[in-house]
C-alpha cells in the first residue's frame, strides 16, 4: 500500500507563540517549531499499516526551507521517504490555498491512503482534510480513532462528543487521525541516523504547476485584520465580609452575569 502522511511543522504549543508585526502571520523565526502533535499519530499509524499489510510510507509537508528539520524528525519514525514542497510564495497561504498545494503535490505520489492529523495546533480548523479529499475525488475519513484495512477497503470509528460512528469507504481515501488512535514510537538513534540518509525531495510552485498569485498572502480567501498582545491579567476585587459579604458576592455574581 501506498501511503503518504501529510507533516506540518509549527511552533510549539508549550511555548509562547506570537504573530508577526508587519503581515499578522505566525512569527515562525522566532519560535520553537516542532512536528505538529497529532500528525505524529498518523505517522505511526501509517507504520503500523505498512508492517501489518506492506507497502511505503512517504511523508509530504509543505513550509519553509525550515520545515527540513521536521521532516527529517518525522522520517527518523520510520517512513521511507520524503517530499517537501518549499516556496517564498506560500508565505501567508490560507487553508484553501494549502489544500490546493498540497492536492497538487498528492497527485504527483498517486497514493492508496493519506493519513493526516485532524488538526493543527497553529490553525486548528479541521478542513484540510475534508479540502483534500473534495480536490482529489476521494472519501473522507476524518476523526478516526481507530483505522482498519481490509484489502480495498478503509474503516475507522469516527470518534464525536457521543462516541463513535462506523464509516467505510474503498480507498484511496483521506483519513484524519486523533491522539486517541495509538501511541507515537520514539525514535531510535539508528532511526536517527538512518533518517539523514533517506531521500528527501523538493517541490516548487513551478513543478506543480501552480501561479505564485493563487497561494499566500496574495491569494488568501481569509487574513487577520488586527491583533494585540493579551491583556495582563488584573487583581481580583476583595470582599470584606461586615455582615453583608453574602449581598455583596451576589451583587458582583450578577454584575458579571453569572447569575
Amino acid at each position: 500500500m501506498n501511503i503518504v502522511v501529510l507533516v506540518k511543522q509549527v511552533p510549539d504549543s508549550g511555548a509562547e507563540r506570537n504573530l508577526r508585526s508587519d503581515d499578522s502571520t505566525v512569527d515562525r523565526g522566532s519560535a520553537s517549531n516542532v512536528i505538529n502533535e497529532m500528525d505524529e499519530y498518523a505517522i505511526e499509524e501509517a507504520l503500523r499499516i505498512r508492517e501489518a499489510h506492506g507497502g511505503e510510507v512517504t511523508v509530504l509537508s509543505m513550509g519553509p526551507a525550515g520545515a527540513a528539520e521536521s521532516i527529517r524528525k518525522a522520517l527518523s519514525m520510520g517512513p521511507d521517504g520524503a517530499v517537501h514542497v518549499v516556496d517564498d510564495a506560500l508565505h501567508g497561504s490560507c487553508a484553501v490555498a494549502t489544500s490546493k498545494v498540497l492536492a497538487a503535490a498528492l497527485r504527483t505520489l498517486s497514493p492508496d491512503l493519506v493519513l493526516c492529523g485532524a488538526e493543527s495546533t497553529d490553525g486548528r480548523v479541521q478542513v484540510v482534510p475534508h479540502m483534500l479529499a473534495e480536490r482529489l475525488g476521494v472519501a473522507a475519513l476524518t476523526g478516526a480513532r481507530k483505522l482498519t484495512v481490509d484489502g480495498g477497503t478503509l474503516t475507522v470509528e469516527r470518534q464525536t462528543e457521543e462516541g463513535y460512528e462506523v464509516v467505510t469507504a474503498p480507498a484511496p481515501a483521506v483519513v484524519s487521525v486523533w491522539d486517541t488512535i495509538n501511541e507515537p514510537r520514539y525514535p531510535s538513534f539508528k532511526g536517527i541516523m538512518a533518517a539523514k540518509k533517506k531521500p528527501l525531495r523538493t517541490l516548487a510552485l513551478a513543478d506543480l504547476g501552480i501561479p505564485a498569485d493563487e497561494v499566500g498572502l496574495a491569494g488568501a480567501t481569509s487574513a487577520v485584520v488586527e491583533h494585540s498582545q493579551r491583556p495582563p491579567r488584573s487583581g481580583g476585587q476583595k470582599i470584606t465580609d461586615g455582615g453583608d459579604g453574602g449581598v455583596r458576592l451576589v451583587e458582583f455574581l450578577a454584575a458579571e452575569k453569572f447569575v
